[in-house]
């Protein structure tokens, strides 16, 4: 039997008539791939850890392709922080956006390349099933075609199947083995070619579960270092540690909603909130690794730094909560005290512009 992929859609939080068109009918173009099982769940960000929605993502063993309206880095590493892991499967689906800047990123990874590999990821530490998750965004396209084109590519690339070399060279091939080699076309061993049955429509596998909109920051692992910068800073109990004292997000639930503080610290970028209207806080592929310029920038907002920004933002959640404000005197890491100010300069401009137009 042949090897099929799942394909997990993950609906929108909009009702917005376009958005749920481009869903459907993603949908039902994949029900008529051969190599494919369809699953639609709630969007994924708001699926409940003990739902219906993430019991069965849990439950799917083999590779399989996660189409969201998240980035893709934000999708994979909000699933892995459910315990949903695997390699980071390459897409060649990309935005408008992502794809005029690839140029420009070109420029300046292999410059970068040295600084990254000189910091221990946490990422190094775990161990990763071997199984390969590619994950899609749904904005990158206006219509279906694309979508159903790159799954199928994947699920071509994944259906690649091994033959147990050891059976062969001890003489005894399995007889379906056999048949295969001498039958490459689909032949059934006695000179007759057997026709490729007509697919029919399957039937995805529906969750219906409530899920109600959350907010929680997810942590990237690729970029994470361990610093504990993010613990230091936030006064509400996200963050924990585990057995093997590595950071985690031990209480989401606790998570202001609409507060994004924590990111702006993250001397990394590691920290995202796929829900963020500001693509680099929501896990914009543009900032998944160290540039020359100072990314810090474009986790600000207009007359801000990122840090001055996520201070304010604490100081403001903190008093909501019934709490003083507490500004720079908690939690500030080492590497702001003592800084100088320096004059805006062409860059902090420029920033402040983009920032200002809420890109």
């Amino acid at each position: 039997m042949a090897k099929k992929i799942t394909v997990v859609i993950s609906q929108g939080q909009s009702q917005n008539p376009a958005k749920r068109k481009l869903e459907e009918d993603l949908v039902g173009a994949l029900l008529m791939e051969a190599g494919v099982e369809v699953t639609l769940v709630p969007n994924l960000y708001d699926l409940a850890p003990d739902g219906t929605g993430m019991l069965c993502l849990e439950g799917i063993s083999g590779d399989m392709v996660v189409v969201s309206w998240h980035f893709p880095r934000a999708a994979h590493w909000t699933l892995d922080r459910h315990g949903i892991r695997g390699r980071v499967g390459t897409t060649l689906l990309v935005s408008d956006d992502e794809d005029n800047e690839e140029d420009d990123e070109e420029n300046v990874e292999e410059d970068s390349q040295d600084e990254a590999d000189d910091k221990d990821r946490v990422i190094e530490q775990r161990e990763v099933p071997a199984r390969t998750i590619y994950c899609l965004d749904f904005r990158a396209c206006d219509t279906a075609e694309p979508l159903v084109e790159e799954i199928r590519r994947i699920a071509a690339e994944t259906a690649t199947e091994t033959v147990d070399l050891m059976s062969w060279i001890d003489g005894s091939p399995k007889p379906e083995q056999l048949d295969r080699y001498l039958n490459p076309n689909g032949g059934n061993g006695n000179g007759h070619t057997e026709k490729t049955p007509v697919a029919t429509p399957a039937q995805p596998n529906i969750i219906d579960e409530k899920a109600e909109r959350r907010w929680y920051p997810v942590i990237d692992f690729s970029r994470c270092t361990n610093c504990m910068e993010c613990i230091d800073f936030c006064l509400f109990g996200v963050y924990g540690v585990d057995t093997s004292e590595v950071i985690l997000v031990e209480q989401p639930d606790n998570c202001r909603k609409g507060c994004p503080a924590c990111s702006r610290v993250c001397p990394e970028n590691a920290i995202l909130f796929p829900q963020h209207k500001t693509p680099a806080i929501a896990g914009s592929e543009e900032v998944a690794g160290p540039l020359k310029i100072d990314l810090s920038q474009l986790f600000g907002a207009p007359g801000k730094d990122a840090v001055e920004a996520a201070v304010s933002e604490r100081d403001e959640q903190l008093m909501l909560a019934g709490r003083e404000a507490v500004g720079e005197s908690v939690g500030i890491a080492k590497r702001r005290t003592g800084a100088v100010d320096q004059p805006k300069d062409e860059l902090d401009d420029l920033m402040d512009e983009l920032d200002a137009i809420d890109l």
